[in-house]
């Protein structure tokens, strides 16, 4: 029961709305990549931890989430000269294929052994990834296993409407696409290229005058986290440089503004928001927030708009206003929420890992908050 108490502290700070003042943004840094460490150490076996939370404290590794935050770790190794953090990567690199199915794909034993697509590309992340920082053929013969399941599961349009959550097409499978088209990158195949375009394409069609997006939610019906409106853009915005078609830049852009619209001056997003533009959440999707900022400081980057730095800097020190840097637990130190409150709708009472990788992403993305 030793894992209740930090969670009874936090939810007590939040039900205080205690906000913490902002520390050096390189303090912030440094303890979420520690923390992420430590979710790798709490992995049991070589992938990392989904997070620590209630009920149960630490929970096993995550098949989907260790495939992209084996990329950050890479990142973090490249710009911190952190071998660590490369050491680790490619220990994660080496369990996924582990853990990969004989025809490719990547299932989450949550709901059976049948590969899921957007599992699958997360993790197919990590084998380009892993190759390019490493040569290791294994890595590239697991990364071409997963695209070509990934082409013989689409539709006879290339779209991805089976093998997916709930079995209904998501949006935010663009970033299946982008990593598809990363790895055409490494390994040339018409038919990679062909279906991600293909899901690329379909996107475009969900999306209206406003920005926004129909089918973007993790069910059907409900307005959509920010954390999969930012997944949708991110492959959009990632997959358009990468193949030079200005339409999907546009389109990822025109979502990101529309985005910028929802930020208080505190740095506040909504936790959803509807394909409307309406707000439907009154608590703060944390992982959404970080997100959003890298989308945002790519943008700014791609573009010198300073509304996209600005509302980077304001979603980033939001989510610092609640980061415990200072605590001694080293299972909640420099871990982000899920939400903000803690029982918001998004994980609610968990520490989840990808929260701290999206942090960490968008950290080395920010200027400002790496001076």
């Amino acid at each position: 029961m030793r894992h209740v108490y930090p969670f009874l502290r936090i939810a007590a700070a939040d039900a205080l709305r205690r906000e913490r003042a902002i520390g050096n943004p390189s303090r912030h840094l440094h303890a979420a990549i520690d923390w992420l460490k430590r979710a790798h150490d709490m992995g049991q076996g070589g992938g990392v931890s989904y997070g620590y939370g209630l009920p149960g404290g630490w929970r096993p590794p995550y098949r989907e989430t260790s495939g992209y935050i084996s990329a950050t770790l890479f990142d973090v190794a490249e710009r911190l000269g952190d071998t660590d953090a490369r050491a680790r990567a490619v220990a994660i690199c080496n369990w996924l294929i582990s853990v990969q199915n004989a025809d490719g794909s990547i299932a989450n034993p949550k709901y059976g052994e049948s590969g899921i697509v957007f599992d699958t590309g997360a993790v197919l992340e990590g084998f380009v990834r892993g190759f390019r920082e490493t040569q290791a053929e294994d890595l590239l013969a697991a990364a071409r296993r997963a695209g070509h399941w990934l082409v013989a599961v689409a539709d006879q349009s290339g779209k991805w409407t089976r093998n997916t959550f709930l079995g209904v097409p998501h949006v935010y499978n663009t970033r299946t696409a982008w990593q598809l088209l990363e790895l055409s990158a490494l390994s040339p195949n018409p038919d990679y290229t062909g279906v991600a375009r293909a899901n690329l394409d379909w996107a475009l069609e969900q999306q209206n005058p406003a920005g926004w997006f129909e089918h973007c939610a993790f069910r059907p019906g409900v307005a959509p986290f920010t954390h999969t409106i930012a997944y949708a853009l991110e492959g959009l915005l990632a997959a358009g440089l990468l193949l030079g078609e200005g339409r999907y830049v546009d389109a990822a852009r025109r979502g990101a503004e529309a985005a910028l619209r929802h930020v208080r001056p505190d740095g506040f997003v909504p936790g959803r928001i509807d394909s409307g533009g309406q707000s439907a959440a009154a608590y703060a999707c944390l992982a959404g927030n970080c997100q959003l900022a890298a989308v945002w400081s790519r943008l700014y980057k791609q573009f010198g708009d300073e509304r996209f730095q600005s509302g980077a800097v304001r979603a980033l020190g939001y989510v610092m206003r609640f980061h415990d840097v200072d605590t001694a637990d080293l299972d909640v130190r420099g871990a982000i929420k899920g939400s903000q409150p803690l029982w918001g709708g998004y994980a609610p009472f968990v520490l989840p890992s990808w929260a701290a990788k999206f942090f960490v992403d968008a950290m080395l993305l920010s200027a400002e908050w790496r001076q």
